[in-house]
């Protein structure tokens, strides 16, 4: 499929030359997002959220069992696609978890090797029969919810600010993870976000002819620093 482009894309050898900024020499540890577990923002809401023997009383009465259910659930998504993203490492390629955004707002991974920078959404309707279509991902027969259109932005968010960093235009590709589902089906008409399950994750090894090992090290430099991305 066709990636998602900010202008140009990315040139075919980005040296350090090309750039505004090849990353800081040093990094101080509150901006380096390096050390990010999978799911690490999910991590600190499900931190917030009442522990021991009070925690299933208190959460009937102030509701919060069904978000505490929600967010384990998307945690365990992102911790099964983490880890196969994490395994990409040997093939070149370097990965970010839960990358914060200005609103609020996060990109659940960020890969960037020898095929480019895609940056990744995580969806885990176990069991389910997915239908994914230009917008939403239907689930079943009963609800419809906006992955795709996620998908999408996150990919422009991360062109922008990757971008602006470099001091050209980078492309970066939405990929949309659908984890433990039981069939997924992709409309023909979605063209611009690739759409895998957790255990195609590995192919991605295979691609290349991108971004040489320079140019790889040079942007994961600039993104696993907190501050390139508030301009996202």
């Amino acid at each position: 499929m066709g990636g998602w482009e900010h202008g140009n894309g990315i040139p075919p050898d980005p040296g350090g030359g090309a750039l505004r900024g090849s990353g800081p020499l040093w990094l101080h540890p509150d901006d380096d997002l390096a050390p990010n577990r999978p799911g690490e923002i999910l991590h600190g809401l499900v931190a917030t959220l009442p522990a021991g023997r009070v925690r299933l009383a208190a959460d009937r009465l102030l509701g919060r069992s069904a978000r505490r259910e929600a967010l384990l659930t998307a945690l365990r998504g992102e911790q099964l696609a983490g880890t196969a993203l994490d395994a990409l490492a040997g093939a070149g390629w370097r990965v970010l978890h839960s990358i914060p955004l200005p609103g609020a707002a996060d990109i659940s991974h960020l890969a960037i090797g020898p095929g480019g920078v895609l940056s990744f959404r995580t969806v885990l309707h176990r069991g389910a029969r997915l239908a994914v279509e230009e917008e939403l991902v239907r689930i079943g027969t009963r609800r419809a919810e906006p992955h795709v259109r996620r998908c999408r932005r996150d990919a422009h968010r991360a062109a922008h600010a990757l971008s602006a960093a470099c001091g050209f235009r980078v492309a970066v590709q939405p990929v949309l993870v659908c984890v433990a589902a039981a069939s997924v089906t992709v409309a023909p008409g979605l063209r611009d976000v690739e759409v895998l399950q957790e255990h195609a994750l590995a192919g991605l090894a295979g691609r290349g002819g991108v971004l040489r090992p320079d140019g790889v090290e040079t942007l994961y430099g600039l993104a696993r620093d907190r501050r390139t991305w508030l301009r996202g």
